[in-house]
């Protein structure tokens, strides 16, 4: 597996192998050990969660308040999706800004999200089934979500907005700008 650093300190982009044959794929999708040697982050699972989607079928932007924050770690095992991290850190140079990366079912890479970051994704292709790790289980009270269609963000979801498909939770999301005035974006002391 390799892992390499994506434009928002904290976000990173796990390459594996492939194997294919007569039968189908295979791949190790995930190396704990690995991730620590090339990131210097423990990540420990406590949660694992999977969601099949239709084509358009927007999910987020989602993040954790939790004590301990939240790190996901996710991929793409059938379809595929335009994958979302979003920089909610105050603080931080590139607060605001996003990236995006797409991962599809035969891809063999996953995206390594830290504590703190802001996350979401739309199903490109009807039956995309997406597959992630989390460090904190769900929590109710701790979780947040952000309008994906936030204007200031401006996230280019790649498709139409009328289009796309949105738990009315996430279309009543908070602007970024209105979390930040509430105090309800991650604490920098979670981060530790």
């Amino acid at each position: 597996m390799e892992l390499k650093a994506l434009g928002i300190e904290g976000a990173w982009l796990a390459d594996s192998p492939v194997w294919h044959d007569n039968r189908g794929h295979f791949r190790e999708w995930f190396k704990r050990e690995e991730i620590l040697k090339m990131t210097g982050r423990h990540f420990e699972i406590e949660q694992a969660n999977v969601s099949v989607s239709r084509k358009g079928s927007l999910r987020g932007i989602h993040y954790s308040n939790a004590p301990k924050g939240q790190a996901k770690w996710i991929t793409c095992v059938a379809g595929s999706i335009r994958d979302v991290i979003v920089d909610i850190r105050p603080e931080s140079k590139s607060f605001g800004h996003w990236i995006e990366v797409e991962l599809s079912g035969s891809s063999g890479q996953a995206v390594f999200i830290g504590e703190r970051l802001g996350h979401g994704f739309v199903a490109l292709e009807d039956n995309t089934a997406v597959v992630y790790l989390v460090s904190t289980p769900f929590s109710p009270s701790d979780e947040f979500e952000i309008n994906p269609l936030d204007e200031e963000i401006g996230i280019d979801w790649g498709m139409d907005p009328d289009s796309l498909k949105i738990s009315e939770k996430d279309i009543k999301g908070r602007t970024l700008q209105s979390l930040l005035k509430l105090g309800l974006l991650p604490k920098l002391a979670q981060n530790g």
